[in-house]
């Protein structure tokens, strides 16, 4: 049974009149004619009643026949703008992973705003993670997309561009003595307690706290570990110690946190848009690309 057929069908039963449908679908009469034919034949059931002398009427069988004709058709049109929608990226699913900082710099709401308003179909599974798993799950197809902190190497099969910098700061508690001048002098944090988020990495802010001990002619050794910044600003603010963090992190701060910059530090965060290099989900390609797109 091919779509032509119900089509021919449909339209037959509609006009129930061989000339006046051959017209208005811009076909010979003999065309109309060899596609019922062949559908009743598929059938094995006379579905309109035709002879030159009487009105063409639908049979018991055509009448039953044409409501589900009528579903076949809006399905198969369904089906074919699905279609149409999918290979365009507008429908699919796609799973996104982010760091903190991607909703304190605004890349994620942005990001999630404008794909939004493009691909309203699309099914977003969105999962707070931290670089490092965010990297595992991409390599292992458990994640599509992630916003992550850039590094100078990625997973076989992983690639990452770079969408945003933002400058590197010292959070400490607002009656810390350091917290009285507009500028931090690196030497001065000498004997700084250090709180270090994520410290299980070898690159990021662990890699940015040694330059920083370098500068300042000091070993810039963690004295408090923690999972996470909200924590890590947390205790800077009770006063354990202080922590090297992104400028944009000042939106989570405590309100008895002060940011301070540091004298001659110019060492950035970067934040990447990070996918596999053979990624085919077009809904996932089109993520990346007004992901990039915006802010790249």
């Amino acid at each position: 049974m091919e779509s032509r057929q119900l089509r021919v069908f449909v339209s037959l039963a509609e006009d129930l009149h061989f000339a006046r449908t051959a017209d208005r679908l811009n076909v010979a009469q003999s065309v109309l004619s060899d596609q019922l034919r062949k559908l009743e034949t598929t059938l094995g059931v006379r579905l309109l009643n035709r002879n030159k002398r009487a009105a063409v009427t639908l049979t018991n069988a055509g009448e039953v026949f044409l409501q589900e004709a009528l579903l076949a058709l809006r399905q198969l049109e369904r089906a074919e703008s699905v279609g149409r929608l999918a290979a365009r990226g507008e429908v699919g699913n796609v799973s996104l992973g982010y760091v903190g900082s991607a909703v304190s710099t605004g890349l994620l709401p942005a990001t999630l705003t404008r794909f939004r308003v493009a691909c309203p179909q699309v099914e977003m599974d969105i999962t707070a993670m931290e670089t490092p798993r965010q990297l595992e799950s991409l390599r292992d197809g458990r994640l599509d997309v992630g916003l992550l902190r850039s590094r100078s190497r990625y997973p076989d099969g992983v690639t990452a561009t770079v969408v945003m910098r933002e400058q590197l700061m010292i959070a400490l508690a607002a009656d810390h003595p350091l917290a009285e001048s507009e500028t931090v002098q690196p030497n001065a944090l000498r004997d700084a307690a250090f709180i270090v988020p994520q410290f299980s990495e070898s690159e990021g802010f662990a890699e940015n706290l040694s330059s920083l001990g370098r500068l300042g002619e000091f070993d810039a050794a963690p004295r408090h570990r923690v999972a996470d910044f909200i924590t890590a600003l947390c205790m800077a603010a009770a006063g354990y110690g202080v922590v090297l963090v992104p400028q944009s992190m000042k939106a989570f701060a405590p309100a008895d946190v002060a940011f301070r910059p540091i004298d001659a530090y110019h060492e950035e965060a970067e934040l990447a848009v990070a996918y596999r290099t053979r990624e085919r989900a077009p809904s996932v390609q089109r993520f990346v690309e007004m992901a990039i797109g915006s802010f790249g």
